[in-house]
């Protein structure tokens, strides 16, 4: 693995908005009885969706040879536990619901997740060769893992969470702040990667055409 050190503009955007979230508490901005966090909760439920859709259109993994077009049917199914745990499995729209129904939504996609890993040898190759070559962008890479421990901190009281949360009722709108800069940025890097996927396909494609 290499890391691009160029520092974007989305980084820069994602670090400014990480550093004034906890401010919401001092301006007072208004929960609206719980509203805004449940708008939030509802945009990142969308954004999620959108990673899984667009993942899978814009990358094409169906049309990629072996060991690709596994990697990126894997991370599509990322994106969808990704969304099903954000949204409690769909129990946060379905409350009414039995219980078991979520626990099976969850433990179909978990296990789409992990058993690929545990029983396609061209998956674990293809995941072995990525971590080898691909190319990380640094600074991206860096806001989705800080501020996921800083929405995990927050979520939790862990050590650091006073540090970000300078009013106890704002603990919710901080936590789901927080998760943003790192499922933006996680659509970024994937984004990135997918760039990178399609112009190595292209090029091994043109010299077989001519």
């Amino acid at each position: 693995m290499t890391l691009k050190t160029q520092f974007s503009a989305a980084a820069f955007f994602l670090i400014l908005l990480a550093v004034l979230f906890p401010f919401t508490a001092d301006m007072h901005v208004p929960l609206l009885h719980g509203e805004l966090v449940e708008w939030i909760e509802n945009g990142q439920a969308l954004w999620l969706l959108f990673g899984a859709i667009f993942t899978a259109v814009y990358i094409k993994p169906l049309s990629l040879q072996n060991g690709a077009k596994q990697f990126w049917l894997w991370a599509v199914v990322w994106w969808l536990v990704l969304l099903g745990r954000s949204t409690s499995w769909g129990r946060v729209y379905f409350p009414d619901d039995p219980k078991l129904l979520f626990r099976a939504i969850s433990v179909v996609l978990i296990a789409a997740l992990v058993l690929p890993v545990i029983f396609s040898s061209i998956l674990r190759k293809e995941i072995i060769r990525k971590l080898r070559t691909v190319e990380l962008p640094l600074w991206m890479a860096l806001v989705v893992v800080i501020t996921f421990l800083i929405s995990d901190s927050v979520e939790h009281h862990r050590m650091l969470a006073p540090l970000f949360m300078h009013s106890k009722k704002y603990q919710d709108l901080i936590e789901e702040l927080y998760e943003i800069p790192f499922m933006v940025g996680l659509f970024f890097i994937t984004w990135d990667l997918m760039k990178s996927e399609k112009q190595v396909a292209e090029l091994t494609v043109a010299p077989a055409n001519r």
